[in-house]
């Protein structure tokens, strides 16, 4: 008797040719984005290539930017981009982790639908309100709190303010305007609502199972968002953060109505000026020379990059938690 070997049956399924046609117009969707992007980085490449050539290697230590006499750099003005952001997102995430942990979890059910609506009407505010507002209004207000930091914690270098006395009741304020930390802060305001709506959404999916468990073995409702909702929720406060930080690297007009140009390695935050590679396009493009331009996209160049470097890191992250991978 011979032996029969079993062999398991295929299954397949026949998709309909709406099924197919949604598939394709999301695979092309795709792809035309990823084109897209590459197709701007290999524009960005192109222009700053005389500069980049001429440059080499000084170009990411040199602090002065004067590309006509060939003495070039983005040093200062990408250590100013990354001091910018760090203060946007060290203020706007706590504040975003907030309101979003406050709108899920505590805000009453007559009140939440309101809330959401005004946080997502303030993060379509143009950049440029901000400016005005921090520029008008905060600038003025803030210097107070900026003097503070450097009295309480001036033996920290970076609050550090070379030049001023913070206990000389009579010095002048304007040392503080203008600076890392004013513009840090005007950047903050503007990202916090996309962040916090972002963390809102992945908080409210955290698992009603999971919720009630807790619930029902005495955990309270503090315990509950602890044990529960910000561990699902990892993924979510991960990708805001990063989607904050990559809008805070690349924020123009906020930045360039606060900040005073300053092409020095600047780590005093509260120090007047400072720069950052958006607010130095958008000051020297209308008067740059052809190989300033190429400069100048040189720049764009490796702001590009290091918006890639941090949202794909951020997105492998994201795809190890709960909420990411469940999306």
């Amino acid at each position: 008797m011979s032996a029969t070997t079993d062999v398991p049956r295929r299954l397949g399924t026949r998709r309909s040719w709406s099924d197919r046609a949604f598939r394709g117009t999301l695979v092309a969707g795709g792809a035309a984005v990823l084109a897209i992007m590459g197709l701007v980085g290999v524009f960005l490449l192109i222009r700053a290539w005389n500069a980049l050539h001429r440059a080499g290697w000084s170009f990411f230590t040199t602090a002065a930017w004067e590309p006509d006499s060939g003495n070039f750099g983005i040093a200062a003005i990408l250590v100013g981009t990354i001091l910018i952001a760090t203060v946007a997102v060290s203020v706007a995430v706590p504040l975003a982790l907030g309101v979003a942990l406050y709108i899920s979890e505590y805000a009453p059910a007559r009140l939440r639908q309101p809330l959401v609506s005004v946080v997502d009407l303030m993060a379509a505010i143009p950049s440029v309100v901000f400016g005005l507002w921090g520029f008008f209004f905060l600038q003025s207000h803030v210097t107070g709190l900026a003097r503070w930091l450097s009295t309480t914690f001036g033996w920290f270098p970076p609050f550090s303010v070379p030049g001023s006395d913070p206990h000389d009741p009579l010095a002048t304020t304007t040392v503080y305007t203008s600076s890392t930390f004013i513009a840090g802060l005007v950047v903050a305001m503007m990202i916090a609502p996309v962040v916090a709506s972002i963390m809102r959404e992945v908080f409210m999916q955290a698992p009603v199972g999971e919720r009630e468990g807790a619930l029902a073995l005495g955990s309270t409702r503090w315990g509950v968002i602890r044990r529960v909702v910000l561990p699902y929720g990892k993924g979510g406060i991960i990708g805001g953060t990063m989607l904050g930080l990559g809008r805070a690297l690349g924020e123009t007009i906020a930045v360039y109505m606060i900040i005073s140009p300053v092409f020095a390695v600047q780590w005093h935050v509260l120090a007047n000026g400072g720069s950052s590679v958006s607010s130095l396009i958008a000051l020297r493009y209308g008067e740059s020379t052809p190989f300033g331009t190429s400069a100048l996209m040189a720049a764009g160049l490796a702001l590009f990059l290091m918006t890639l470097v941090v949202n794909f890191a951020a997105s492998s992250v994201v795809a190890r938690s709960r909420s990411g991978a469940s999306s």
